[in-house]
């Protein structure tokens, strides 16, 4: 072990295997998990039969919530990674900071501007590092659709529209766990769109300063089912009888993950993981448009739905020498339904340039193996590996995390009120 970064992990759901199973395999050798922290022991025993069954790693220590300090002291981390319910991550990585350790959290960084000013506080007071995993950013046609933003093939950017789709299968997910109440996740708008918003400041190279947003609950959610004449109801869905014809049905005892992670869990917290896309107690959006001006005055146009019927999403960069667009059909998935590197994964795609005066073109990108159109291993490689000079720094610190959910939050804070939102007025960056 001597010369090996250590590591603990706050969260052994649906995210934690992404990262823990990259320690295990081909990071072994510069890296070493020690431990889980989880208000669920159920849920961390199956992660360490996973470690041991399915990786052929050694089981780790594990400890409950309210034992973190004790693992800070006993493991003795270099850094902590957060992949919590998001509304906790604050928590973890604001304290995690102040024992002495660098964090590396799932995105979200956190859901609302008083957490997040806590955690830039926090970096601030500590000087610690907040590292944000935002895969997209290494996704070979993102990187490339930055690079010919940089390299001039359109010009200043002006606009940008993007439009993103979650699919019956995919964004039907969200309504089934804690990501359907917003006090747990900030909604789609934060929850999902961080990734969204931090490609616009990535790709644009600007900050966001004002933002004016619609969005509204009118799919899921048993008052929608109701007015198209649906009559049978279930609060969940394993076992139940009601949910057998319901193509929105989750039927865990039939996924091995699903069930030790959730299922098999369920006695200790009361935690279900199948409840009814059509059932009382969602209040989150389906149905978001949103506008922001950036900081270089580009204006950005954005629409996000969790009912269609493929998915992907279109984008669009008009400048002032043409136009670049990029269309993306992805692989849909179920959060610890499968195949990990089906997230993201892609299956078409196109980014076509439209000169001002010249003829279109399209441009060829090779896609690579992983999740994310094989953007996963670069970023996992950036993390646990040795990480080449990347001329486009990709990489993502709290500032990024920050700037990728205020958007989000403002779009929030403005469904709320019918009022633009001004970034500056929700957080101070520190110089």
């Amino acid at each position: 072990m001597s010369g090996k970064k250590k590591y603990v992990l706050v969260g052994s759901g649906g995210r934690a295997e992404f990262f823990y199973s990259a320690i295990a395999t081909e990071y072994r050798d510069t890296s070493e998990l020690t431990a889980f922290c989880d208000t669920n022991q159920t849920r961390m025993d199956y992660a360490n039969r996973r470690l041991k069954e399915k990786y052929d790693y050694h089981e780790v220590n594990t400890y409950k919530a309210h034992e973190f300090e004790k693992m800070i002291a006993e493991e003795k981390p270099d850094s902590v990674i957060v992949t919590s319910v998001d509304r906790t991550h604050h928590t973890y990585i604001i304290r995690a900071m102040e024992l002495g350790c660098d964090v590396i959290t799932e995105k979200p960084m956190t859901v609302d501007e008083e957490k997040c000013q806590d955690i830039l506080d926090a970096v601030e007071r500590t000087g610690r590092n907040v590292r944000v995993t935002f895969n997209y950013r290494y996704a070979p046609h993102h990187t490339k659709a930055r690079e010919l933003i940089r390299d001039g093939a359109i010009g200043e950017v002006t606009s940008v529209h993007f439009e993103w789709l979650l699919n019956t299968r995919h964004g039907a997910d969200y309504f089934r766990r804690w990501h359907r109440d917003k006090r747990n996740s900030g909604g789609l708008l934060v929850h999902k769109s961080t990734h969204h918003f931090d490609l616009v400041n990535f790709w644009i190279g600007s900050q966001p300063d004002t933002v004016f947003a619609f969005g509204d609950l009118l799919f899921y959610g048993k008052e929608n089912a109701e007015k198209r004449g649906e009559t049978r109801f279930y609060t969940r869905s394993t076992g139940n009888p009601n949910a057998q014809e319901d193509p929105f049905a989750l039927h865990m005892d039939q996924h091995e993950s699903l069930k030790g992670l959730y299922l098999d869990a369920e006695h200790e917290d009361g935690y279900i993981r199948d409840q009814s896309v059509f059932g009382d107690g969602i209040n989150i959006e389906d149905t978001m448009g949103v506008m922001v001006r950036y900081k270089n005055k580009a204006i950005l146009t954005y629409s996000l739905n969790a009912y269609l019927p493929w998915e992907g999403y279109r984008i669009a960069f008009n400048g002032t020498k043409g136009r670049i667009e990029m269309n993306i059909v992805e692989q849909s998935y179920v959060n610890s339904g499968g195949d990990k590197a089906l997230e993201g994964a892609l299956k078409n795609k196109s980014i076509r340039v439209f000169p001002m005066f010249d003829a279109p073109y399209e441009v060829e990108v090779e896609e690579k193996a992983g999740g994310h159109g094989g953007g996963d291993p670069v970023l996992l490689n950036d993390i646990f590996g040795t990480p080449t000079e990347d001329e486009f720094n990709r990489a993502a610190d709290h500032v990024d995390g920050a700037r990728s959910i205020l958007t989000g939050i403002a779009a929030n804070r403005s469904i709320r009120t019918g009022q633009s939102v001004s970034i500056d007025e929700l957080v101070k960056f520190h110089k």
